[in-house]
């Protein structure tokens, strides 16, 4: 995927003038990528998703994915949106349609632990549970690219850590390019091949690293935290991006 997007604004309300939003935008999202996305809260992180996903048109720029005039994007929100009355299985089987074999369903349920719940309905799923059914949701769709915008937000560490780890194995069995949002500096570095930081809006790009620390050693708090303290003294710029 290659993002150029020259000018994004915010519409004016009522008195309030339009106001810019991203700005000279660029960046690449390699085949089998996992990117993480790491800005201060109102930056644009979710309006830049929302335009990868198609949402937003109001935009100038170029965003190119692979050869396909019409590729799959696959979309974890916020908010795992699941339909209150389908169950667990109906809801993934909504999005996925019947291009998606039944057998893949059961693996990505069993992937995500979530078999035994496959045909209960939504108001009796943890937070947690709710995340990871829209993570399946989103892999269900063998998505060109798969845009996550904060899933494990409000999720208490012990939950979070949990999904993040069942992400990962999914993600390694079944690769795909991915845009992560988030503001916790750890969890990109615990999941990221590719950090980016991101500026205050208007949003642009300020800096791009590599993760140098191993997939092996991805569950090492101790590893992840001397990363992460090496990264604010070796580039002080960041530490008002966070």
């Amino acid at each position: 995927m290659n993002i150029n997007i020259h000018h994004k604004s915010y519409p004016a309300v009522g008195k309030a003038l339009a106001k810019p939003a991203i700005a000279d935008f660029a960046l690449t999202l390699n085949d089998g990528e996992f990117v993480c996305l790491v800005g201060p809260s109102g930056c644009g992180k979710t309006t830049l998703l929302n335009i990868l996903a198609g949402l937003d048109k109001d935009y100038d720029g170029e965003i190119k994915v692979g050869q396909s005039a019409q590729p799959k994007i696959g979309y974890v929100f916020q908010n795992p949106r699941l339909l209150p009355w389908r169950t667990v299985r109906e809801n993934i089987e909504l999005v996925s349609g019947k291009k998606t074999s039944s057998d893949t369903i059961e693996a990505l349920l069993e992937a995500m632990q979530l078999t035994s719940v496959q045909h209960v309905y939504p108001e009796r799923l943890s937070l947690g549970m709710s995340r990871r059914v829209a993570i399946i949701r989103a892999f269900a769709v063998n998505p060109d690219v798969l845009l996550m915008d904060e899933p494990f937000v409000s999720l208490d560490a012990p939950t979070a850590r949990q999904v993040r780890e069942l992400l990962m194995q999914l993600w390694q069995q079944r690769p795909h390019s991915v845009l992560f949002v988030t503001h916790d500096l750890r969890e990109a570095i615990a999941l990221a091949d590719k950090l980016v930081f991101l500026s205050a809006s208007p949003m642009s790009v300020v800096r791009e690293m590599a993760v140098p620390i191993a997939r092996s050693e991805r569950n090492n708090e101790a590893a992840v935290e001397a990363f992460r303290q090496q990264l604010k003294h070796d580039y002080p710029d960041i530490n008002g991006l966070l």
